[in-house]
């Protein structure tokens, strides 16, 4: 018998299997880009109260605006990106997967396209097949990069109502140029097109990168999304954002489901923006451990991406599995992901990162690390 006998389920689904990285319990998790220093006493402390007193009005509905909440985010892009911008330009939601989930339930559907260029993350061809938008997927260049004249073609050619581009990119840590981005966003804008910029990584890019929320005043037709999951280290708390034009936030106010955000998450979202110059103090120090992480796997002798995420892609490897069953052996999880050859690992702590670098090591010593 088939897994959904006797169910209609929509006929484009019945081969797929859920999403998900793997969830092992093993000492070293380095797979999910999560940051791996906890919230510190204080910032537990405020959130405990906060959620404490929100927990007072829990027979009520929570703000379906989150209005507070928008205005807090909008200050943290002022303060983190330079960018002048107000309540009603930002939304949020429950991690920015929903947030995108929104932009094609708004911008996609039957009969339109989305396009973006692989490789890059592994949910936006799943954002467009769950709101029945077409899928159309470019190539990036050999390094990674993205070419302005055959990404412009392609937006020109298929003419999709949606462009999604990821800076930093997932999986392979690279930001794009902001000259490409302005350069991507006019012509989305002539086409009447959508251009989301995913900047889930951005406080981890390199100094003197510019994030495209300053391109934001010259183009109503641009979102940046971001999210607390990362730099932040509040992935169990699922808020992803993004900034963009008033009127393209009020699209996304019609698809949403009503008081989707709820008091428990507007609360510890505002907690943790008050203690975001803590939060983000690790942040540098997690950009060390990636450049070194990539020098490192050079001297090994393997290809590493220079990286403007909290994470290194790299490779090449004849079995790429096997290296990281090898590494999960041994107790260190890392992510199978990318194009075929390659692994990627997040940016742990230095015991962390010594684990990994001791296990790979033994693994390039034996035939399983043979590399491609």
């Amino acid at each position: 018998m088939g897994r959904f006998d006797g169910l209609p389920i929509r006929e484009e689904l019945k081969a797929f299997e859920p999403y998900g990285a793997p969830q092992l319990d093993v000492p070293f998790l380095l797979n999910v880009n999560e940051n791996p220093y906890p919230p510190s006493e204080a910032v537990v402390a405020d959130i405990t109260a906060s959620v404490t007193e929100a927990a007072r009005g829990l027979n009520r509905y929570p703000d379906r605006d989150f209005l507070a909440l928008r205005a807090d985010l909008a200050a943290y892009l002022g303060r983190e990106s330079g960018a002048h911008l107000t309540a009603d330009q930002i939304w949020a939601a429950n991690g920015s997967n929903e947030v995108m989930l929104h932009l094609l339930q708004a911008f996609g559907g039957p009969g339109r396209t989305a396009l973006s260029f692989a490789p890059t993350y592994s949910m936006y061809p799943e954002y467009a097949r769950d709101t029945n938008t077409g899928w159309v997927v470019g190539r990036r260049s050999h390094d990674f990069t993205l070419d302005q004249s055959k990404a412009l073609a392609a937006i020109s050619r298929h003419r999709p109502s949606v462009v999604l581009l990821a800076s930093p990119n997932n999986p392979t840590g690279t930001a794009l140029p902001i000259q490409l981005v302005e350069a991507l966003a006019g012509r989305c804008a002539s086409i009447g097109a959508v251009l989301v910029v995913d900047e889930a990584y951005a406080e981890f890019r390199r100094a003197g990168t510019p994030s495209a929320t300053s391109l934001l005043p010259a183009y109503p037709n641009l979102a940046v999304a971001r999210t607390t999951s990362k730099a932040f280290a509040l992935a169990g708390a699922r808020v992803g954002y993004l900034a963009a034009s008033k009127q393209l936030v009020d699209a996304l106010r019609i698809v949403r489901l009503p008081y989707h955000l709820s008091a428990v998450t507007q609360a510890v979202a505002r907690a943790a923006l008050r203690h975001s110059d803590e939060l983000l103090g690790r942040v540098e120090q997690l950009r060390v451990e990636r450049d070194e992480t990539v020098d490192w796997l050079r001297a090994q002798g393997l290809k590493a991406v220079d990286s403007d995420a909290n994470f290194v892609l790299f490779g090449t490897f004849t079995d790429r599995h096997a290296v990281w069953q090898a590494l999960l052996d041994d107790g260190v999880l890392i992510r199978e992901t990318g194009p075929d050859g390659w692994l990627r690992v997040s940016i742990g702590t230095g015991a962390e990162m010594a684990a990994f670098r001791a296990s790979l090591e033994k693994v390039l010593k034996t035939d399983v690390g043979r590399q491609s």
